[in-house]
């Protein structure tokens, strides 16, 4: 692999506190990664062909990822990749998929949603990897924020209420899971459609422009720490929110060199999702403190609430899972229908198997 710093997207992963902002992102990948010129393509591979072990020398994967980057290095498990890798700071999925169009990384790490609105509009993607957590009902990815002045005690509670909505990106996705756990419509509520999140939704709710809105275990305590003495609340969403991808142009699967490349990574890939599980404490430090910026204690807090990870060896339950909730998508959104598996490329489920040692 090249040393750390040896590109512009390398060295802003490395510093403490970066606040990387979409254009950034993204100029960063162009330039800071394809700016020396179009790179040569590898031979075509059919998507039913085998991938080859190993790629031509000087193959480059480019990978939008710094939590599994932070991950490698920190674990050590960095010294495995064969394959020469230059890291992206970009994360996200609308920073992944405008990085995919703009041919400036081959894979990103995103959740469920980004890679079918990715195929819903228009770029032929491929599923490569996946992950869920060990209890995901006692450790969701995100809590629903209630805003001050709001009573929402449980699930029932958000009817009639303003929430916020982003269609295309994993908070979406739950707003609809949550409302059909609760045995409530769209009707029944005021979506507020917003097409940032994060912090924005944190602006939202304090402002009162929403009274309930998905925030990230990293924003929860943020967000009560500002605002509880207001009378802010969460309370979880009582719904699987923790499916999590790396997915890929099919572009990059098609490149017998890039291909290959990429299924060395899985395997180490998978293995990093399991360091994290085993050394909470390394990773906070080193991705939440170091890389994002939170305090030690809220490091601490979102590494305890996320839980464990695993990394299914079988795709079989996760896939179903999908199509769970492409299924909710199409009736709610109006999306064209889709079987999900058709995305997945199931070459790389069986070197994953093989690098954890257990069975396609």
């Amino acid at each position: 692999m090249p040393s750390p710093g040896t590109t512009p997207a390398r060295l802003a992963a490395r510093s403490p506190r970066l606040v990387v902002l979409y254009a950034v992102a993204v100029f960063l990948a162009v330039f800071g990664l394809t700016g020396c010129g179009a790179e040569e393509k590898g031979p075509h591979l059919e998507l039913t062909a085998a991938v080859p072990d190993k790629p031509e020398e000087g193959t480059v994967l480019r990978v939008g990822d710094p939590a599994t980057q932070t991950a490698l290095e920190l674990s050590g498990l960095d010294d495995e990749l064969d394959v020469d890798v230059e890291w992206a700071n970009i994360s996200g999925g609308p920073k992944t998929l405008e990085a995919f169009r703009a041919d400036a990384i081959d894979v990103g790490g995103v959740a469920d949603i980004p890679p079918l609105f990715a195929h819903w509009t228009g770029t032929d993607i491929r599923i490569v990897a996946a992950r869920e957590t060990v209890d995901p009902l006692e450790h969701p990815t995100y809590e629903l924020g209630v805003a001050p002045g709001q009573t929402v005690d449980s699930l029932e509670d958000l009817k009639g209420k303003k929430v916020a909505y982003s269609p295309g990106q994993a908070q979406g996705a739950l707003v609809l899971r949550v409302l059909k756990q609760a045995g409530l419509t769209q009707d029944d509520v005021e979506l507020v459609e917003m097409t940032s999140v994060d912090d924005s939704y944190v602006n939202a709710l304090a402002s009162k422009q929403v009274d309930v809105a998905p925030l990230g275990q990293s924003l929860v305590k943020t967000y009560l720490a500002k605002y509880e003495r207001d009378g802010a609340t969460t309370i979880k969403p009582g719904v699987r929110d923790d499916s999590w991808t790396l997915y890929a142009p099919v572009e990059t699967v098609e490149d017998a060199n890039k291909a290959a490349a990429l299924k060395e990574y899985v395997g180490v890939w998978a293995k990093a999702q399991q360091w994290i599980s085993e050394h909470p404490d390394e990773f906070a430090q080193g991705y939440y403190v170091e890389h994002e910026g939170l305090s030690p204690e809220d490091a601490e807090f979102v590494v305890e609430t996320l839980g464990k990870f695993n990394v299914p060896t079988s795709w079989d339950d996760f896939i179903a899972r999908h199509q769970e909730t492409v299924d909710l998508l199409v009736k709610e959104q109006k999306q064209e229908p889709l079987n999900v598996e058709d995305l997945y490329d199931r070459r790389y489920e069986e070197a994953i198997a093989q690098a954890l040692g257990g069975d396609s």
